[in-house]
Protein backbone atom coordinates (compact mmCIF):
# COMPACT_ATOMS: atom_id res chain seq x y z
CA UNK A 1 0.00 0.00 0.00
CA UNK A 2 2.80 2.51 0.59
CA UNK A 3 4.43 1.43 -2.46
CA UNK A 4 1.16 3.12 -4.52
CA UNK A 5 0.76 5.81 -2.46
CA UNK A 6 4.86 7.10 -3.09
CA UNK A 7 3.74 6.52 -6.97
CA UNK A 8 0.26 8.70 -6.74
CA UNK A 9 2.43 11.50 -4.97
CA UNK A 10 5.77 11.11 -7.38
CA UNK A 11 3.14 11.98 -10.41
CA UNK A 12 3.31 16.02 -10.95
CA UNK A 13 0.23 16.79 -13.15
CA UNK A 14 -0.13 20.40 -12.60
CA UNK A 15 1.89 21.17 -16.10
CA UNK A 16 -1.05 19.06 -17.90
CA UNK A 17 -3.15 21.80 -18.83
CA UNK A 18 -0.16 24.32 -20.18
CA UNK A 19 0.19 24.06 -24.22
CA UNK A 20 2.39 21.48 -25.41
CA UNK A 21 4.47 21.36 -28.30
CA UNK A 22 3.24 18.91 -29.69
CA UNK A 23 0.07 18.71 -31.86
CA UNK A 24 -0.86 21.25 -34.58
CA UNK A 25 -1.07 25.03 -33.85
CA UNK A 26 -3.78 27.46 -34.80
CA UNK A 27 -4.07 31.05 -34.46
CA UNK A 28 -6.00 32.20 -31.72
CA UNK A 29 -9.15 34.50 -32.99
CA UNK A 30 -9.99 31.72 -36.04
CA UNK A 31 -12.64 29.12 -35.65
CA UNK A 32 -12.07 25.48 -35.16
CA UNK A 33 -11.04 23.87 -37.87
CA UNK A 34 -13.59 21.18 -37.40
CA UNK A 35 -16.68 22.93 -37.10
CA UNK A 36 -19.61 20.69 -37.62
CA UNK A 37 -23.34 21.80 -38.24
CA UNK A 38 -25.68 19.88 -39.49
CA UNK A 39 -27.10 21.01 -42.92
CA UNK A 40 -30.52 21.66 -41.46
CA UNK A 41 -28.70 24.00 -38.72
CA UNK A 42 -26.45 25.89 -41.70
CA UNK A 43 -30.27 25.58 -43.82
CA UNK A 44 -32.84 27.30 -40.76
CA UNK A 45 -29.87 29.92 -40.23
CA UNK A 46 -29.78 30.99 -43.79
CA UNK A 47 -32.75 31.22 -44.58
CA UNK A 48 -34.40 32.74 -41.30
CA UNK A 49 -33.69 36.32 -42.91
CA UNK A 50 -31.33 37.53 -39.55
CA UNK A 51 -33.58 35.90 -37.02
CA UNK A 52 -31.67 33.31 -36.25
CA UNK A 53 -28.19 34.06 -35.75
CA UNK A 54 -26.30 30.97 -33.86
CA UNK A 55 -26.50 26.85 -34.03
CA UNK A 56 -28.60 26.87 -30.14
CA UNK A 57 -31.03 29.09 -31.73
CA UNK A 58 -31.30 26.94 -34.57
CA UNK A 59 -32.09 24.23 -32.35
CA UNK A 60 -34.46 25.67 -30.82
CA UNK A 61 -36.37 26.16 -33.67
CA UNK A 62 -35.92 22.35 -34.90
CA UNK A 63 -37.17 21.57 -31.13
CA UNK A 64 -40.50 24.23 -31.36
CA UNK A 65 -41.04 22.40 -34.69
CA UNK A 66 -41.01 18.90 -33.64
CA UNK A 67 -43.03 19.69 -30.51
CA UNK A 68 -45.78 21.14 -32.98
CA UNK A 69 -45.55 18.59 -35.54
CA UNK A 70 -46.15 15.55 -32.85
CA UNK A 71 -48.92 17.73 -31.49
CA UNK A 72 -50.56 18.05 -34.29
CA UNK A 73 -50.41 14.30 -35.39
CA UNK A 74 -51.64 13.19 -31.90
CA UNK A 75 -54.69 15.52 -32.07
CA UNK A 76 -55.13 13.97 -35.88
CA UNK A 77 -54.39 10.75 -35.05
CA UNK A 78 -56.54 10.32 -31.44
CA UNK A 79 -59.26 13.47 -31.37
CA UNK A 80 -59.48 14.99 -35.01
CA UNK A 81 -62.38 12.62 -36.51
CA UNK A 82 -64.55 12.86 -33.74
CA UNK A 83 -67.87 10.85 -34.41
CA UNK A 84 -68.49 10.13 -37.61
CA UNK A 85 -71.94 10.17 -38.66
CA UNK A 86 -73.21 8.02 -41.38
CA UNK A 87 -76.66 9.37 -43.49
CA UNK A 88 -79.37 7.15 -43.85
CA UNK A 89 -80.22 6.46 -47.53
CA UNK A 90 -83.56 5.91 -47.98
CA UNK A 91 -83.93 2.47 -50.67
CA UNK A 92 -87.77 1.66 -51.19
CA UNK A 93 -89.13 -1.68 -51.05
CA UNK A 94 -88.06 -4.22 -53.53
CA UNK A 95 -91.89 -4.07 -55.22
CA UNK A 96 -93.55 -0.77 -54.54
CA UNK A 97 -97.58 -1.07 -54.37
CA UNK A 98 -99.25 0.09 -57.60
CA UNK A 99 -101.83 2.54 -57.06
CA UNK A 100 -104.84 2.93 -59.24
CA UNK A 101 -104.93 5.89 -61.38
CA UNK A 102 -108.41 7.48 -61.54
CA UNK A 103 -109.34 9.16 -64.70
CA UNK A 104 -110.46 12.17 -64.69
CA UNK A 105 -114.79 13.04 -64.42
CA UNK A 106 -115.99 14.33 -68.08
CA UNK A 107 -118.81 16.51 -68.10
Amino acid sequence: MEQNNEEKEAIDVSGMLEESDSGPKFPRGQPSPYPFQPKIIQWIIKYSGGLIKNPKQANYVLLGLIVLIVIISLFLIFGGGGRIEREEIFTPPAEAPVEEVIPPAQF
